[in-house]
């Protein structure tokens, strides 16, 4: 899709033209004649139609429209009608001018998509009636995401494939063009955090049978040949003996496939001893089956989604290097799967981490904290100034937080409130949990340091992370994700989302943390 910034907001000569349209409350003004009415007998105050934005032919078309007067500009509603030139145009009603934001304009662009990619080969969208007030360059960057993720369709396995035909959206404004350079740079950055999430959404989606954990290595690291200023370095299972990962390797133990660990390196062209450093560390489970704690039937449906987590900090790394952001990023995957077999890890094993722990193995269905452990542990070497974990770890965070909200857990409080400002900034759902003393005891073994699950299953997620927190190195601020219902089928609520498969949330989240770290 070809997305291009135009100051000749007047002249457009596409074949559809997309307008914004407001509402606000106008008290109706009562007649000489009612001035002495009582109160309930007096004239109701009613909706009327901002249309500031409009171009004459528009407003001329709606005017005659029979059905325009039925039409009250409230949010999600959309009116289509046909200009005196021929061509079509659509208004989009986003509701009261002094309650929008940018997430409301990112929904609204995606409605007007879907109704508009099967039938028009280009558009127009009159960006200046979508702007939220002081945030310009930020709407059209939340414009453009929202015109990629909603037209992202997975059919690299379809024989036939069904291609939009709105392949051409230009960006009109009245704005003056000493803002060009601003505004394109805004686009440029909708385009690539936009092109990012497809990147992520492709890896998930993939089937399990096509992408594991060798294939999956493979492609991270012919994606990254493309990308300036990165080193890679790929572990596989000679290399993470020698660094002791008895957890990572418990889980691989069963596999027909080598466990890898991709560890990506990003270094801006300029460093000073001020740039920070941030550690990205993804639970990449290309299947899980559960091991020998089997899964049911239908819970192992969709399991190839358990990699999410790493597709979701690969891509945040890639958009990183792409933004040619002044941090510099560590990313590490641990990708292997969990299966079945005559060399799988049994329940009751014990198994030594790499900082030396001993773990009790009691549930192999609980395997992403042990990839985890030690990949969390992997990446303190390196001395980050803070490091954040990506999983879907838990079915217990749907539990308590839903599927609309990723739950937050974190040793720092300074790096929990700047992950929850970014995931605010980004209009995404974030929610910070408590790890108090009890969770962490709760791990803690008999036979073992610890163990691998909590004496019950209350509490899931905060044990989860209370577990994983036993790898993190003294004095490193860390935070973890669990992105296990956020990560997936979110387009019941969210229309730039797919109704079916991964969702590319948290992205723009960590996106932003990045660029105000």
């Amino acid at each position: 899709m070809k997305i291009h910034l135009s100051f000749e907001a007047k002249s457009s000569t596409t074949e559809l033209h997309i307008f914004s349209c407001f509402n606000k409350v106008q008290e109706a003004k009562a007649s000489k004649a009612t001035k002495k009415t009582s109160a309930k007998e007096a004239p109701k105050a009613e909706k009327v139609l901002s249309r500031s934005h409009w171009s004459d032919d528009l407003a001329e078309a709606f005017d005659h429209a029979v059905a325009s007067r039925h039409y009250k500009g409230e949010v999600g509603e959309l009116f289509n009608l046909t200009l005196v030139n021929g061509s079509s145009a659509m208004i989009v009603g986003l509701g009261d001018k002094n309650k929008l934001t940018k997430e409301i304009v990112r929904r609204q662009i995606a409605h007007a998509w879907k109704a508009a990619h099967n039938k028009f080969t280009d558009a127009t969208i009159y960006i200046d009636g979508f702007m939220v007030k002081g945030e310009a360059e930020e709407t059209i960057t939340a414009i453009v995401e929202s015109l990629h993720m909603t037209s992202y369709v997975f059919d690299r396995h379809l024989a036939v494939k069904k291609k939009a035909k709105l392949e051409t959206i230009v960006l009109a404004t009245e704005e003056r063009k000493t803002s060009a350079k601003k505004f394109e740079a805004a686009i440029e950055e909708g385009n690539k955090v936009g092109e990012c999430i497809s990147v992520a959404r492709n890896f998930v989606n993939e089937a399990p049978n096509l992408l594991n954990s060798e294939t999956y290595a493979k492609e991270i690291e012919k994606d990254v040949k493309n990308l300036k200023n990165v080193k890679v370095k790929i572990l596989g299972r000679a290399e993470m003996k020698k660094e002791g990962m008895g957890m990572f390797l418990s889980v691989n133990a069963g596999s027909a496939y080598e466990a890898r660990l991709v560890h990506l390196t990003y270094t801006p062209a300029k460093t000073t001893s001020k740039t920070k450093h941030i550690a990205l560390v993804g639970k990449g489970l290309t299947f899980d089956t559960g091991g020998y704690s089997l899964k049911p039937g239908a819970s192992m449906m969709n399991m190839k989604f358990d990699m999410a987590g790493s597709a979701t900090m690969y891509a945040a790394f890639r958009a990183a290097v792409l933004l040619q952001l002044p941090v510099k990023v560590s990313c590490y995957l641990g990708i292997t799967d969990n299966a079945v077999s005559s060399l799988a890890t049994m329940p009751d094993s014990i198994v030594t981490a790499r900082n030396g722990k001993t773990v009790e193995i009691l549930n192999t269905d609980a395997e992403g904290r042990l990839v985890l452990g030690d990949v969390v542990n992997y990446a303190c070497d390196s001395k980050p100034d803070a490091l954040i974990d990506a999983a879907t770890l838990t079915g217990a965070i749907l539990v308590s937080l839903g599927s609309e909200v990723c739950g937050l857990f974190s040793n720092d409080q300074k790096l929990a409130n700047d992950l929850l400002k970014s995931a605010k900034n980004s209009d995404e759902y974030m929610w910070q949990l408590p790890i108090i003393d009890e969770h962490k005891n709760d791990m803690k073994a008999v036979v073992a340091d610890l163990k691998n699950i909590g004496s019950s299953g209350n509490g899931g997620s905060a044990k989860g992370a209370a577990f994983i927190e036993n790898f993190v190195e003294p004095g490193i601020a860390w935070a973890h994700l669990d992105i296990a219902g956020v990560g997936d089928s979110q387009g019941g609520h969210l229309p730039y989302c797919p109704p079916k498969g991964a969702s590319g949330l948290i992205i723009r989240t960590l996106v932003d943390y990045l660029k105000n770290v």
